[in-house]
């Protein structure tokens, strides 16, 4: 199966590349993360289609049968245009369906105010990872337990360590006065196509013009280091950040749909 979606297409590469097994079927891709049971988005199943209403307990099946030991349910759809509407018999099961906006540019704009106090460079050594983890658990979101955040940081700092040691790209932060603030990554997903990863700023230093200025950072980065064409940022289109990015030259490109539930022990 061919991935049609930028989005998906770079996620599944860049996963492939930090270590997971990917399984193609000709109409379904099964992605596994051994070294990381918890990471939801790296234990999933992409559907080449969007499917019919009748057919959504087929692919929940699908599911059980590929991760049998899964908590939570994953599941993308491999389109440029879908809306959760299509969704919405997975939705009457339960899970909760949404959208992401794939966005792109070859040429990003300084913000307009930019954060010049802070300290921006590639993460080096255990001391600026383990930040890196703090700062996820901080930024973590309702539907995840500290400890559980922790755990699948802990996982997932090892792959991206390994994208980075293995010359795919750079993992950045913002920094002041020594502490992370903010942080992203950047890997080279194919010739000429570098995808951005895991945007966050620490509740406590939104809104002050670091993350923008990091973004300006990285993709300066990207286009020269990397010798990307084409950057692909992914982002949340209720968001205030999808705000941002449009406002660094970022447009929107395609949608990415999928569906998902959180373990039980994690809601």
């Amino acid at each position: 199966m061919e991935i049609r979606s930028l989005g998906l297409r770079t996620d599944v590469a860049l996963l492939e590349l930090g270590g997971s097994v990917v399984e193609h079927h000709d109409d379904h891709i099964v992605v596994r993360t051994p070294d990381n049971p918890t990471y939801w988005w790296g234990n999933f199943l992409l559907v080449g289609s969007v499917p019919e209403p009748g057919a959504a307990s087929h692919w929940l099946e699908r599911f059980a049968d590929v991760h049998p030991h899964a908590k939570h349910i994953a599941i993308a759809f491999d389109t440029t245009t879908g809306t959760t509407e299509q969704l919405a018999a997975f939705a009457g099961d339960g899970l909760t369906v949404e959208t992401a906006t794939v966005m792109t540019t070859g040429v990003v704009r300084e913000p307009a105010r930019p954060q010049r106090a802070a300290e921006y460079r590639a993460l080096v050594g255990n001391e600026d990872w383990e930040q890196w983890i703090d700062l996820r658990v901080a930024c973590r979101d309702a539907r995840h337990s500290e400890a559980g955040i922790r755990e699948y940081s802990v996982q997932q700092s090892h792959a991206y360590r390994r994208l980075v040691s293995d010359g795919h790209g750079e993992w950045f932060g913002a920094f002041e006065d020594g502490r992370l603030l903010s942080s992203m990554g950047l890997f080279r997903a194919s010739e000429g196509l570098a995808r951005f990863q895991s945007v966050e700023t620490h509740p406590e230093a939104r809104r002050r013009g670091l993350a923008g200025t990091l973004v300006h950072h990285v993709s300066s980065f990207g286009l020269t280091e990397l010798g990307a064409h084409t950057l692909v940022m992914v982002a949340d289109p209720t968001y205030a950040a999808i705000r941002l990015y449009r406002s660094l030259g970022f447009t929107d490109s395609e949608s990415v749909l999928q569906a998902e539930r959180a373990p039980i022990d994690a809601q």
